[in-house]
């Protein structure tokens, strides 16, 4: 057990692949399906660039104005959670992994209707696969 298994509203997964080809093959998925993608942030890059080690760690952030935009007008501050975040790691024995918000706890934490939990819910297959192919 690691301290990520106790953070409230983060679901993990494990992914057979390092994190740069999980990301890569998550962009990729999430670009076929029309989703935007905002940015890619390379923290063991950066870290490298500033003198630092840091094991590979990588950040997706994307989303669909379809699908945030309506949670955003039922209760602005949802906006502090969107765009959709995928962070992907190696630990320290080389195992990858993936961390994002559980869509769950995102409509619980911003008090939305339950329904909403199926507009960010709609990528989790999508994060399934780029880790397990």
């Amino acid at each position: 057990m690691t301290d990520l298994d106790t953070v409230k509203g983060l679901i993990r997964r494990e992914s057979r692949h390092p994190p740069a080809v999980t990301i890569h093959r998550l962009e990729t998925l999430l670009t076929e399906k029309g989703v935007k993608i905002f940015a890619r942030i390379d923290f063991s890059a950066d870290a490298q660039a500033a003198g630092l080690t840091l094991r590979p760690e990588l950040m997706l952030i994307f989303g669909n104005p379809k699908a945030g935009t309506p949670l955003m007008v039922e209760r602005p501050s949802v906006g502090i959670d969107l765009p959709l975040k995928v962070l992907a790691w190696e630990d320290s024995v080389g195992q990858s992994w993936v961390a994002f918000n559980d869509p769950d706890y995102i409509v619980e934490r911003h008090g939305l209707t339950e329904s909403f939990a199926q507009n960010l819910a709609a990528v989790i297959p999508l994060i399934e696969k780029a880790c397990n192919l």
